[in-house]
């Protein structure tokens, strides 16, 4: 119930105040979690050693609270959903290659926009939900039934439709047969009963939903990102269908599509490793 009220007065702050103060506000909070927070502070600073083993404890330090810093910009922007129309996509966001997820709809087979915990994605869903894209989302459902509605209400307002993770293979494979574009967040699996795969030279579960869907239904794979600028302005970059022509080894197929599409992770967190928000202990033990 604590954190409900806490969302909410959130959002009334973010909503209500300017933008560059909230901004501030936020990035003040973030900075006192990145202190008092010893055991988030450590994860994000072990993950970071994995991706980058031969930077300086300097540069490990600094990313690590720019990591906190931009998560909390991340709150802030999806607090201030309402707040966002087409003036605000056409001022502040920048998109790059919205024709690859009009190739991929043509072939009338439905669409897997895989994407990251890196950037924005939630603000992402919304800009594309607001350009008139048939888009649905897989979230993992929060403990609290308050929490939870009020992130649904969020998505919902804008036009992203939410598929509850756990109920989510059926409702997929009814929307992607309606050439319907869904997305998924594939790089943390939460069940740790994923595929084992090397990210960064070392073995972690990554989880199979996306990959396994794409095998199904033969819906392609457009992975796209919401990424944040310097000066607080977005980048929507959508990537290019991912090529895979299957087998008929399953297993196989499926470790190597989840493979294909982990390196193009690591492109992306080597580039922007400061928004990279994964806050434990990301590789198998």
């Amino acid at each position: 119930m604590l954190n409900f009220f806490l969302y909410r007065f959130g959002q009334f702050i973010a909503v209500n105040l300017p933008l560059k103060f909230v901004y501030g506000i936020g990035e003040f909070l973030a900075y006192l979690h990145y202190v008092f927070a010893f055991r988030d502070r450590r994860y994000v600073r072990n993950n970071l050693k994995v991706i980058f083993p031969r930077e300086s404890s300097r540069f490990i330090n600094k990313t690590s609270r720019k990591v906190f810093q931009n998560f909390a910009k991340y709150l802030v922007d999806f607090f201030r959903f309402e707040k966002l129309d087409r003036s605000f996509i056409n001022k502040k966001v920048k998109l790059e290659n919205l024709e690859n997820f009009d190739q991929a709809l043509k072939q009338g087979k439905g669409v897997i926009v895989l994407t990251a915990h890196l950037g924005n994605w939630e603000l992402g869903g919304v800009v594309i939900a607001q350009l008139g894209y048939p888009f649905w989302a897989v979230a993992l459902p929060h403990k609290s039934k308050k929490v939870n509605d009020f992130f649904d209400r969020q998505r919902n307002r804008k036009g992203v439709k939410v598929i509850a993770m756990g109920k989510a293979v059926r409702s997929c494979i009814s929307e992607i047969r309606k050439n319907h574009m869904v997305a998924l967040v594939g790089d943390r699996d939460f069940t740790e009963k994923g595929v084992i795969v090397d990210f960064f030279n070392k073995p972690t579960h990554f989880p199979e939903g996306p990959a396994a869907l794409s095998l199904m239904t033969g819906a392609p794979i457009v992975p796209g990102f919401m990424l944040r600028n310097p000066d607080d302005s977005f980048t929507l970059r959508i990537e290019k269908p991912i090529n895979f022509q299957p087998s008929q080894d399953k297993k196989r197929d499926l470790i190597e599509l989840v493979a294909m599409y982990n390196k193009i992770f690591e492109d992306y967190i080597l580039k922007y490793p400061d928004q990279w928000y994964v806050f434990r202990n990301f590789w198998a033990k």
